[in-house]
C-alpha cells in the first residue's frame, strides 16, 4: 500500500481516497497498484456494501495520469510506461464490473485518468465545481481509459467534441453525455457519504441528495455541427466547420486548430472504431495498441514537454502530410 492512496472502512462504505492534491492527485504506478488492492479488500470485506472513491485536497479528484512521469518512461523504458497503462486499464475493467456499487465522487478536476476511474463505475456523481475534460489531443496523445468505448455512445456526436477538442465541460454537459448520473451540491458530499455509510440504498441516498443540473448549452450546440463531427476524416471536419458560419463552429474550429493533427486524426479513428466494438474489454485492448504506438511518435512528447515540463503551451506538433491522414491511412498505422 502507499500512503498516496488511503484506503480504508466506515460502516457499510469502503473508500478508496486518491492522496497526492499536491499534484491534483495525478496517478502513479503505485497508486494503480494500491487502487487494484484497496478494491480486492473491498470486494473480499463483507461489511463493505459500497465503494467510494473520492480525492483529497480542494481542487478535484484526479487530473489523470502523472503524463511527466510517463513521458520519462517513454523515453527510458517503453514497455513500462505500456505496463502502466496496462494495469490502469486492467483496473477500468474491473471497476466496471465490480460486484459492488462503485461510487465516483467527480468534484472538481475530473480529467483523463480520473475519468476513466469514474465514467465506467455503477454510479457517478458529479457537483458544481465539476471541471471534466480527455484533454489528450492537446498534448500529442488520445482519449484512452476506455474513453473510446464510453463517448462515441454519447447523443448527438457529443463524445466525439468531447474526445477531439480535449475542452473543459461542466456537470450538466458531462450527465448529458451520459458519463456522469447525478449532480450533487459539493457542500451535501459529506452527507451523501454519510448515507452511504449508515448503509442506506445507494439509490436512494443519491436520490435524497440530488438537484437539477440544468440543461446542457453544450449538447444544444454540438447538435448544431454533428454532420461536421460526422465527415470522414479530419480534413473533412475543418472543411465543414469552414464552410459553418455559427458562433460555436468557429469556436470548435480554433480550439482543434491548436491540437496535435495526428492525435486528432488518431482520435477520430478510434472513437469511430469504438462506436462498432462489441465491448469496453475490446476497445480497452485497442487502446493498449495505440499506445504503442504513440511511444514512438514525436508530438507525444512534445505535448508533454509545453504542458507540464517547460510549460509555454506552444507544442511545435509533428508536420503530416494530408494523405498520412486520411481515414484509410490512420487504420493502417496498426499494421506498421
Amino acid at each position: 500500500m502507499t500512503d498516496e492512496v488511503l484506503v480504508s472502512r466506515t460502516g457499510a462504505a469502503g473508500h478508496l481516497r486518491l492522496n497526492r492534491p499536491a499534484a491534483l492527485n495525478s496517478l502513479t504506478g503505485g497508486m494503480v497498484e494500491a487502487l487494484h488492492a484497496g478494491l480486492d479488500r473491498h470486494l473480499a470485506d463483507r461489511m463493505v456494501q459500497v465503494i467510494v472513491l473520492s480525492g483529497e485536497g480542494a481542487r478535484g479528484l484526479c487530473a489523470g495520469a502523472d503524463i511527466k512521469m510517463l513521458a520519462d518512461l517513454g523515453f527510458r523504458a517503453p514497455g513500462q510506461a505500456l505496463a502502466f497503462w496496462r494495469r490502469e486499464y486492467m483496473l477500468v475493467a474491473r471497476i466496471a464490473q465490480a460486484a459492488k456499487p462503485w461510487v465516483a465522487l467527480m468534484d472538481g478536476i475530473c480529467m483523463g485518468g480520473g475519468a476513466g476511474l469514474s465514467m465506467h463505475g455503477a454510479h457517478r456523481v458529479v457537483t458544481e465545481r465539476t471541471r471534466f475534460a480527455m484533454p489528450e489531443t492537446g498534448i500529442g496523445y488520445f482519449p484512452d481509459v476506455g474513453a473510446t468505448w464510453a463517448l462515441p455512445r454519447a447523443p448527438g456526436m457529443l463524445g466525439f467534441w468531447i474526445g477531439l477538442t480535449g475542452a473543459t465541460i461542466s456537470a450538466a454537459d458531462v450527465i448529458a453525455a451520459g458519463l456522469a448520473d447525478v449532480m450533487v451540491p459539493s457542500a451535501s458530499l459529506p452527507a451523501l457519504v454519510a448515507a452511504l455509510e449508515s448503509g442506506q440504498r445507494v439509490a436512494d441516498a443519491l436520490a435524497a441528495h440530488a438537484v437539477d443540473p440544468g440543461p446542457s448549452a453544450l449538447a444544444r450546440d454540438v447538435a448544431g455541427i454533428a454532420p461536421a463531427l460526422a465527415a470522414p476524416d479530419m480534413a473533412g471536419v475543418m472543411a465543414a466547420l469552414d464552410a459553418d458560419d455559427s458562433a460555436f463552429a468557429r469556436e470548435t474550429r480554433d480550439i482543434l486548430a491548436t491540437r496535435s493533427p495526428a492525435s486528432l486524426a488518431f482520435t477520430l479513428h478510434l472513437l469511430r472504431a469504438g462506436a462498432q466494438s462489441p465491448d469496453l474489454a475490446a476497445c480497452l485492448a485497442r487502446e493498449l495498441e495505440a499506445d504503442a504506438l504513440f511511444l514512438r511518435r514525436a508530438d507525444f512528447y512534445e505535448g508533454i514537454r509545453a504542458a507540464v515540463i517547460d510549460r509555454d503551451r506552444n507544442p511545435r506538433w509533428e508536420r503530416v502530410a494530408a494523405d498520412d491522414l486520411t481515414a484509410e491511412s490512420v487504420a493502417g498505422w496498426f499494421t506498421q
